[in-house]
């Protein structure tokens, strides 16, 4: 199962500690084995015992620990992790060190790195395609990872409670998707908005202003997530 690392330590990613279990036991090799492999190949002296409490969920390795208990599993960094969710955890996935995915997508290292520990997005448009391609970002991970989630939330919210035909060019500028997809998911919630707020009028003849700006208010919260999932194939 993954483990959970202290907060504040932000090179230990989330590690499947079942999955490395499992690994070992395939290839018939003892905690110790996998020990004197890391360090054979990567120089790190772990001591059997360590193995042992990873795979226990005791404790975690750190990303260079990963990646050298990855190759000697002889299996992928992303074998050994959870579904990836941070900038840092797609990377591990693919096994890149910062410099060979700051030096494949044309950005300075140092800022690089900055982004992964929660910096700001300075990269151009040709910048975020190159780390969309690397990493083979999904669309709703390149959109957070650019800092643009917050102004698709905008539009979105806009497209819904106005006129949403204004909307489609904004929005596919941020999503580079067909026109008519952007249309179609905008018209659904412009649509769907209105009739949540319709109906909270109208409930039992009692409806109330408070009640309808209360469902409007949580119909909003949620449409970054809806408009993805609206996406979704």
């Amino acid at each position: 199962m993954p483990v959970n690392t202290h907060a504040g330590d932000q090179h230990r990613p989330p590690f499947d500690a079942e999955a490395a279990r499992k690994l070992r036991e395939a290839l018939g090799m003892t905690h110790a084995h996998v020990a004197y492999g890391i360090w054979a190949a990567y120089g790190l002296r772990i001591s059997p015992s360590t193995v042992a409490s990873w795979e226990l969920a005791e404790s975690s390795p750190t990303e260079a620990e990963l990646t050298a208990l990855a190759g000697a599993l002889w299996c992928a960094p992303a074998e050994l992790l959870g579904a990836p969710g941070t900038l840092r955890e797609y990377r591990l996935a693919l096994g890149l060190a910062p410099a060979d995915l700051a030096l494949a997508i044309g950005m300075d290292q140092g800022a690089y790195e900055r982004l992964e520990d929660g910096g700001r997005w300075t990269g151009n448009d040709r910048q975020a395609g190159a780390l969309a391609d690397t990493l083979h970002l999904p669309l709703p991970a390149l959109v957070r990872f650019t800092g643009q989630d917050t102004r698709l939330t905008e539009l979105l919210t806009s497209a819904a409670t106005t006129r949403w035909q204004a909307y489609v060019r904004p929005v596919g500028k941020l999503v580079p998707l067909p026109k008519q997809r952007i249309q179609d998911v905008l018209q659904g919630l412009h649509a769907d908005y209105q009739a949540t707020m319709t109906a909270s009028l109208n409930w039992g003849g009692g409806g109330s202003a408070d009640a309808s700006g209360k469902a409007g208010q949580a119909f909003l919260g949620d449409i970054l997530a809806e408009f993805w999932k609206r996406l979704a194939p």
